[in-house]
């Protein structure tokens, strides 16, 4: 299995959780931004209620629950990411009003109109962003906020390596003014655009992965699967500091007409 034609979905999942729960953050962010994002949404009180979509272990959704008072619910297909979720809302002691749920973002478990707010940093990918746009929708009240990172190009053109291993890896990846599009189609008055800084993707994601790899590796020493999911994820490092001017992430907040 070659870096160039392989995708994260294609490891063992099993791997990947065990992988991922050792890090931090599941995706490029920050609390920064993260409290940036939020900064948009207006209106929101201690009545208010929050969906975090791919909400991995949480590490966003408890700087959601410290700069609000809503109650917060954070979705996530698999079990391992949630018991660390609770287990860090407990230590922070937010266990009243943040509970995470095991459920997948294509079913929500939920009632029609139910959220103020739906979150979902570095995640909507895997369900998409137009689709994921269309039906989550329903789950917000009108004048509900959306907000959710995606990645994006920077530019019309770009060098055919860093544009084949997106077109592989996620060939929804398009133009901001797109995406923007995207959003109006789908009826969100647009908000807030902004790119995410180059610490989000270094300091706050690969870099931290550094000493995680290693001891991943010596745990799993030739398995082939473990093996192959480090050389990725060294392998999209790699790139994203080779290429870090064409693309990144992007923050979309958008309001419910």
């Amino acid at each position: 299995m070659s870096n160039e034609n392989t995708t994260i979905h294609e490891f063992d999942f099993t791997l990947i959780c065990e992988y991922f729960s050792s890090i931090e953050r599941q995706g490029p962010g920050s609390s920064e931004v993260t409290i940036k994002a939020l900064g948009f949404i207006d209106n929101l009180s201690k009545d208010s209620r929050i969906l975090d979509i791919g909400c991995g272990t949480g590490a966003q959704t408890m700087v959601l629950a410290q700069n609000t008072t809503c109650n917060i619910t954070g979705l996530d297909l698999f079990p391992s990411f949630i018991n660390q979720f609770s287990s860090n809302a407990n230590k922070l002691n937010l266990q009243n009003r943040v509970a995470g749920v095991v459920g997948s973002m294509e079913n929500l478990p939920f009632e029609n109109v139910q959220f103020d707010l739906i979150w979902c940093e570095g995640a909507i990918y895997n369900i998409g962003f137009e689709r994921g746009l269309q039906e989550w929708k329903k789950f917000l009240k009108t004048g509900g906020y959306i907000a959710v990172t995606e990645a994006s190009w920077f530019t019309e053109q770009r060098p055919q390596e860093i544009n084949d291993f997106w077109q592989n890896a996620y060939p929804e990846i398009d133009t901001i003014a797109n995406k923007v599009a995207q959003m109006q189609k789908h009826g969100y008055t647009p908000i807030a655009i902004f790119i995410l800084p180059e610490n989000c993707w270094l300091e706050h994601f690969y870099e931290l992965q550094i000493d995680a790899q290693e001891k991943f590796l010596m745990k799993y020493k030739g398995n082939k699967s473990a093996e192959e999911l480090i050389a990725y994820q060294r392998h999209e490092y790699d790139l994203y500091k080779k290429y870090k001017e064409y693309y990144g992430y992007v923050f979309y907040v958008g309001k419910k007409i």
